[in-house]
């Protein structure tokens, strides 16, 4: 068995800069308080459909269900793309305070 270490593996790990636990921590905050946005956003789309009275010209089944609700998430995720509706910012911004006090 021949095993051969690249050494430019090695030096790009030595080399790349630690992100701190705190940095880690902010980011992941970050994404979860836009997740959440999104999921938010997707499930007030479901409930505005449901008060849609059934019916008109096509008849519901399965396909239909399932190629609504991809529609409704992916408009979920275009309405929160960017700064979105601002819900996410807030959500990271109260609970960032908490996170830079943690020792």
């Amino acid at each position: 068995m021949d095993l051969k270490i690249d050494p430019r593996t090695i030096i790009s790990q030595a080399t790349q800069p630690r992100i701190d636990k705190k940095a880690r921590d902010l980011q992941s905050l970050r994404e979860s308080s836009r997740e959440f946005e999104t999921m938010l956003v997707m499930e007030m789309m479901k409930s505005m459909r449901k008060s849609i009275p059934e019916g008109g010209l096509f008849e519901k089944d399965v396909a239909t269900e399932t190629f609504t609700e991809m529609l409704d998430m992916e408009t979920a995720k275009a309405a929160t793309a960017g700064k979105g509706l601002g819900i996410a910012e807030l959500m990271y911004q109260q609970m960032a305070d908490l996170i830079e006090k943690r020792k």
